[in-house]
């Protein structure tokens, strides 16, 4: 049903200009090729709108990483601002816990992911060379 909304929110045009042709198909035409213009037009909706799914899918997909790698960015803009205030645990698992005070880190030494925590959202990041930088300061202390 969300499909369907979707695809006449968007697409509202090409539906009035359906109705209208069919209106006039129907008004002008008298014969048995109306209704094969009808059930034609009737038919090239339906399949435009059934494929519609697969063009919001897409724009779905496209916000989605758009807002995930912002969150990443601000998240990692945060950790490297809160930096002088992070503060390092290690766990009994032999991983390890960096917090500050909007952000936690947790990760195993060695590994090259760690699990990011900021804004009660949790992701995976690659720890790369600022995010690094930010843990070996707080090992330090």
């Amino acid at each position: 049903m969300d499909q369907l909304t979707a695809f006449l929110q968007d697409r509202w045009l090409v539906v009035v200009i359906a109705v209208v042709v069919l209106f006039l198909i129907v008004k002008l035409v008298k014969t048995v090729i109306k209704w094969v213009l009808v059930l034609a037009i009737l038919a090239v909706v339906i399949v435009y709108g059934a494929t519609y799914k697969d063009k919001l899918l897409e724009v779905t997909d496209t916000i989605g990483t758009a807002v995930t790698n912002e969150i990443k960015d601000q998240a990692l803009k945060a950790v490297t601002n809160e930096a002088k205030d992070a503060t390092y645990k290690k766990n009994d698992d032999g991983s390890y816990t960096v917090s500050t005070k909007s952000i936690r880190i947790d990760a195993t030494p060695g590994s090259n992911d760690a699990k990011i925590t900021f804004m009660g959202q949790t992701f995976n990041l690659k720890i790369d060379e600022a995010l690094q930088k930010v843990i070996d300061q707080a090992k330090q202390k």
